[in-house]
């Protein structure tokens, strides 16, 4: 037995699964607009048309779409890229308003760059939220921001190339609305010479953060502030200087509590660690790859077109 099937039978758990069909984590049960029609659009103004209906649609980006600003997203909306090519620059999504919901939204395979503020932000109490498989590029600020009482949010899969502000988690240190909300959970995500924010996390409980890459990290891996309770585990750090901040506080933030279990560190530093966590088993069962694994794991099956 040699080759390609040797390799699959031999070490099946190093090969990329295809993408899941349906939402994990915390945002299980999202279906996005999958009780609506299917539309196409190529340019902004088509996007922020559909996006912003009040009935649900199954949205395929085709191609790059140049956005001025941040396009409305609000509930019951699958925003889904077409092969590999589909591309939002220049601005990004915002999912819900005050008085509009961004509730059960999903975003797949889309590459987000060059924004003039995020790329994506989920606010304004949005719930059931699935970001799986896209790939995000620097932009003016945050990557990926989840704030403002909003939650149940599953982030997997996706690639931050060269992103400064990769992940926010909580609005500030003084929004204590956020307490009780911000279940988010982050796995198999490939953080590649990304800065900091891997999230950083105020608030929220718990906070599951597993089986994510950590490659050349500027300043730090996870920070969990302002009494968040994070659950890190079976991540691969490599070349990160601090892994994870939590009950020395990060910056002007107060502590947060971090456990951290099965984790696997190459040429970094220490997880700072500490406090009780409620268990994400709490809340929905899943299956934890060995940290060893993660990297081969997620560059085969982590961004677009994968």
């Amino acid at each position: 037995m040699h080759g390609l099937l040797a390799a699959l039978l031999i070490a099946p758990s190093l090969v990329a699964a295809p993408p899941a069909t349906t939402a994990d984590g915390f945002a299980t049960g999202t279906t996005g607009g999958a009780a609506g029609p299917t539309v196409t659009v190529t340019d902004s103004a088509g996007l922020a048309r559909y996006a912003g209906a009040n009935t649900p649609y199954t949205i395929l980006v085709s191609g790059r779409i140049s956005a001025g600003g941040m396009i409305t997203v609000v509930a019951n909306k699958s925003i889904l890229g077409i092969g590999s090519t589909a591309e939002i620059t220049g601005g990004g999504l915002q999912l819900g308003t005050t008085t509009r919901p961004g509730n059960n939204v999903i975003i797949r395979n889309i590459r987000f760059g060059n924004a003039s503020d995020d790329s994506i932000s989920v606010t304004n109490k949005a719930h059931h939220v699935w970001i799986d498989h896209n790939e995000f590029l620097p932009g003016h600020d945050g990557s990926l921001d989840i704030k403002r009482q909003s939650t149940n949010v599953t982030v997997s899969w996706n690639r931050f190339l060269g992103t400064d502000k990769s992940m926010l988690l909580g609005h500030s240190d003084t929004f204590t609305a956020d307490v009780g909300y911000l279940r988010v959970t982050y796995h198999h995500n490939y953080f590649e010479g990304s800065n900091q924010r891997h999230p950083r996390v105020r608030f929220g409980e718990p906070v599951h953060v597993y089986n994510n890459y950590y490659k050349n990290i500027g300043l730090y891996g996870i920070a969990s502030t302002e009494n968040a309770g994070v659950v890190a585990e079976g991540n691969y750090f490599e070349n990160v200087p601090h892994p994870c901040h939590s009950t020395g506080g990060y910056a002007e933030s107060a502590p947060g509590r971090l456990v951290q279990r099965a984790n696997a560190f190459v040429n970094s530093g220490g997880c700072e660690a500490g406090g009780v966590v409620t268990e994400p088993r709490t809340f929905y069962s899943y299956t934890l790859d060995p940290a060893a694994n993660v990297p081969a794991l997620v560059t085969a099956g982590a961004g677009v077109g994968r």
